[in-house]
């Protein structure tokens, strides 16, 4: 009946003040009501309980109020104002981003959809015992740093120019950390910066890295990421190429190892330098080429046909840009045909020398084993021709031996 009292006061003339309060007495009276015939049948309802949530800017965040055990008393979820948000299943704040998910005795949960800083603060969730019962939620809300953006580069610069570049993203919370990237090694202990934004809610956060630059940084890729927890595994990220300016390198590649009269070759002469080298020279001997009709140049790659002895020397090519200019330099000797062709042949110097130690160790082997079978070559005397037949001891034997040496000779027996 009072409720229907209370709706029929609701005026679209009022505004929505008006309604608004009369909604809240309307919430009140029945939350009074139902606390009353709770207390009278003596029931002991136990305290709502709920859980802090963390959401990020711009997503949604889910509110949940449960009691275990309820004789059908009412729950109701109010924001950091203490506005009524929802009473059981009844919307009490005109704003379209706050849904009910769930109404039951049990459970009163919400969502709060498109969050914003402002709505970070503590909840109440109340269950309308006598007294009344509450329980607190803090709503985390999460800023989310904007993409960087890295200043300072005013490129190109030259080699071995310090450069400092700096990194700068706004609107993290809490503060965002930056790290710094050379190519995919990663540049670490690069300090950062942390501001409070005007608000106080959110950070400026800035990161300047100092390079000295070299030939070997031109192209390179320089970044900072940006780690929030607010972007899980998906770091924002901003990128700078260096354009470094550097005098040029020069080298010559060859076309054949051994040049011989007759033949032709072809140097070709390679130029790397920013800004890129302008048309490369060749000369000889530090003039020019003395032979236009057989030296000829083809973009960078100088052609001698029919070479000769005339040709021996040393050749130049020689690169500029705007940075300088370098030369490198390579040495022709033409050789003689037939002084090449035996080169190429076997090395008949080299199998003469291994035949002859092969002959050496086979003779030393031939008279070391002469030498021993001569050594073991000899004549023995058996114990009839050195007269032990009759001696009746080995000394008596011996003596008798050497006596009769002059007629031992067709007793000898020869081993080999």
């Amino acid at each position: 009946m009072g409720v229907c009292l209370v709706l029929h006061h609701f005026r679209k003339d009022r505004g929505p003040q008006h309604n608004y309060k009369l909604w809240t007495r309307l919430m009140l009276s029945e939350a009074e009501l139902v606390a009353t015939k709770t207390k009278s049948k003596g029931s002991q309802a136990q305290s709502p309980l709920t859980q802090n949530v963390t959401a990020i800017q711009g997503g949604t965040a889910t509110l949940t109020c449960k009691v275990e055990q309820n004789d059908n008393t009412s729950l109701q979820w109010s924001n950091p104002a203490q506005q009524t948000l929802y009473f059981d299943d009844k919307k009490a704040l005109r704003d379209n981003r706050i849904e009910l998910v769930r109404s039951s005795w049990h459970e009163l949960s919400i969502n709060i959809s498109d969050v914003t800083l402002s709505d970070e603060g503590q909840y109440t969730c109340s269950l309308f015992t006598m007294p009344v019962k509450t329980a607190k939620a803090f709503l985390i809300v999460l800023g989310v740093p904007q993409t960087p953006v890295i200043s300072g580069f005013k490129g190109p610069v030259n080699e071995g120019d310090l450069v400092d570049l700096t990194c700068t993203t706004v609107g993290s919370k809490p503060a965002a950390n930056i790290r710094w990237f050379k190519g995919d090694k990663e540049i670490r202990d690069v300090p950062s910066i942390k501001e409070p934004d005007s608000k106080g809610k959110t950070f400026t956060v800035r990161s300047t890295l100092g390079l000295q630059v070299d030939r070997n940084d031109d192209g390179v890729t320089v970044s900072c990421s940006v780690d929030h927890e607010s972007l899980q595994s998906s770091p924002q990220v901003a990128k700078q190429v260096l354009d470094i300016q550097y005098v040029p390198s020069v080298k010559i590649d060859f076309s054949r190892n051994f040049a011989r009269e007759g033949d032709e070759l072809r140097l070709e002469c390679r130029a790397t330098g920013n800004p890129t080298p302008e048309a490369v020279k060749w000369k000889k001997d530090g003039a020019e080429l003395p032979d236009p009709d057989r030296m000829v140049v083809e973009g960078n790659v100088l052609i001698i046909s029919a070479l000769n002895k005339t040709d021996n020397g040393t050749y130049y090519c020689e690169a500029a840009n705007t940075m300088g200019h370098n030369s490198a330099e390579y040495i022709l000797f033409v050789y003689d045909p037939s002084a090449l062709a035996g080169q190429s042949g076997p090395d008949h110097a080299v199998i003469g020398g291994v035949v002859a130690v092969v002959v050496f160790i086979t003779l030393c082997l031939v008279i070391v084993l002469g030498r021993y079978l001569a050594r073991h070559k000899g004549t023995y005397l058996t114990n009839e021709a050195k007269g032990a037949e009759d001696a009746p001891d080995a000394d008596t034997a011996i003596i008798n031996a050497e006596g009769s040496q002059a007629n031992a000779e067709d007793k000898k027996e020869y081993f080999i």
